[in-house]
């Protein structure tokens, strides 16, 4: 009698060991399931993020060229160029009228850096014109250049390495990014209308992105 009552108490607590068990695995199916269902959200979310600041770089290229020609169209010169822009507000400087958006925008007096507060002062871009763009190169710390989605800034300049074209240029823009943004606006290779300067090995690039560097974008138009 005792060895069947405990045969019957210990086969009792097999079972219930069992559908602990059991439970304990359908539980831990449940939590794979949330869990996979949380990391997709988070590409997703991922995903739809990197679209959306690839959009608005190319987006933000458009605009500034679209004020560079309205600003030309205006006023008869380049912003930066314009060697009537004081007449038109005191305090502004003026370029020298030859056709070019000259030098690179480090210590405010170079005509890249007019160029912002030309096309401020005509309300074309947001900013206050007064200010002026300056950038060390150095550290690379800037100050009141129109700033992109990636934490760098904007310049423009007419540039001596494609035969003094306009560029509106973008800095550090990660690689996988930049060869998104050239799909959209040329041909997804670094050498066409949009060049590509790789900052992390300091030379330009000439075939395809590396998805692991940054790079300056330049619009060539």
């Amino acid at each position: 009698m005792t060895y069947m009552s405990f045969s019957k108490s210990k086969f009792a607590g097999i079972i219930h060991q069992n559908r602990m068990v059991g439970f304990t695995l359908v539980e831990l199916a449940i939590v794979l399931v949330i869990v996979a269902v949380i990391i997709g959200v988070v590409l997703k979310a991922q995903e739809l993020l990197f679209n959306a600041k690839v959009k608005r770089q190319v987006a933000q290229f458009k605009e500034l060229m679209a004020a560079v020609y309205t600003y030309y169209d205006k006023y008869g010169y380049l912003p930066g160029d314009d060697p009537t822009a004081s007449t038109r507000w005191p305090g502004a400087p003026d370029g020298d009228g030859d056709g070019m958006i000259e030098g690179w925008c480090t210590n405010g007096t170079q005509e890249s850096c007019y160029a912002w507060r030309h096309l401020r002062y005509a309300n074309l871009i947001p900013g206050d014109p007064t200010l002026t763009p300056t950038l060390n190169p150095s550290t690379l710390e800037f100050r009141n250049f129109p700033t992109n989605v990636y934490g760098g800034f904007n310049d423009i300049i007419t540039h001596p390495r494609y035969g003094y074209k306009i560029a509106v240029l973008s800095t550090f823009i990660p690689g996988d990014a930049a060869e998104a943004i050239d799909r959209i606006l040329d041909d997804g290779t670094c050498n066409g209308s949009v060049y590509a300067y790789d900052r992390t090995n300091g030379t330009f690039c000439t075939t395809t992105y590396d998805h692991t560097h940054r790079y300056n974008l330049g619009i060539l138009f």
